[in-house]
């Protein structure tokens, strides 16, 4: 069983608003995660959450970051103590990466397992989507602080890049 996570819970400053606000980001990532896959998605929202609930896709699951501001690990924790006791993975991406399909959610989801580590790759450039095996769970909770989520606990782990450079750019979009 898989738990999809959308990490959307940043005011966007550089953007002007929160991204989980802007054109059809938000439900794009969710329906990503479960056509990708996911036999369950959670969007984690913060700035705005009311607004941003709104955008979901009907009967869509959320949570809300209460310590948003202090980055994206708060959403990362927020997601990961909300996954569901029966997953074996968590898959992780992010709302401001618009290109980012099915298509590469399934080809990172096809490395589930409870001890497996995977990410997108794009052209070789680690990305998002990210896997995290459920045995992977207390130690990425450990380490994530202020913006990092989990690249501090993948930085020094043994890591499957899977790449997707056929399939997306994977480049976040920070500003209109």
């Amino acid at each position: 069983m898989i738990h999809g996570f959308v990490l959307a819970a940043g005011a966007g400053t550089r953007m002007g608003r929160p991204k989980a606000l802007v054109d059809d980001w938000l439900a794009r990532a969710v329906a990503a995660l479960a056509q990708g896959g996911c036999d369950r998605v959670t969007a984690v929202l913060g700035a705005r959450a009311e607004e941003a609930v709104a955008l979901l896709p009907h009967g869509a699951d959320h949570v809300v970051a209460a310590d948003w501001t202090d980055g994206m690990s708060a959403s990362l924790r927020t997601g990961l103590a909300a996954a569901d006791p029966a997953a074996d993975a968590a898959v992780v991406t992010l709302v401001d990466l618009p290109d980012v399909t099915a298509a590469v959610v399934a080809r990172v989801a096809s490395h589930a397992a409870p001890a497996a580590l995977a990410r997108a790759a794009y052209g070789g450039r680690p990305g998002h989507p990210v896997l995290l095996g459920r045995d992977h769970w207390a130690g990425v909770l450990a380490g994530a602080a202020g913006d990092e989520g989990a690249k501090p606990y993948l930085a020094v782990r043994e890591v499957d890049l899977v790449e997707c450079g056929d399939l997306a750019t994977g480049r976040d979009v920070d500003s209109r």
